[in-house]
């Protein structure tokens, strides 16, 4: 087992209330699962993410935590949290990383694996 490990687990979803596709504006909820599979006590400190949509434009999102928080998470445990995103099209994707600091001082970085945000119709992405 890794001593600094996280797993990231997304669970992406099309958010058709708070859309207005007539006003060219999608509306996306994720719900992210960050565990501790390592040996050390490590906390959330940033967070990256690069959302890129179906016409290529791409927006960079940097900051301290998610959602105000900044979990420490002991091996074995983990942290849920939903937040969300717009779009100017109907389909885009989403990946990025945390930035982490371990109990003993380590600095780590955590990759979150592409994923997709759509709006359910039958769109293919360029």
């Amino acid at each position: 087992m890794p001593r600094y490990a996280f797993q990231v687990q997304v669970e992406p979803r099309y958010l058709p209330e708070q859309s207005s596709p007539a006003q060219g504006l999608w509306s996306f909820a994720y719900t992210i699962t960050i565990s501790n599979t390592g040996e050390v006590p490590a906390q959330l400190i940033s967070r990256h993410w690069i959302i890129t949509n179906e016409l290529g434009e791409v927006e960079e999102v940097k900051g301290l935590g998610v959602v105000g928080q900044q979990p420490l998470l002991r091996p074995g445990e983990s942290f849920e949290y939903t937040s969300g995103c717009r779009l100017r099209t109907a389909s885009g994707t989403m990946r990025g990383s945390y930035f982490c600091v371990a109990e003993d001082g380590e600095r780590f970085e955590v990759d979150i694996a592409l994923f997709m945000l759509e709006d359910g119709s039958s769109r293919v992405l360029h």
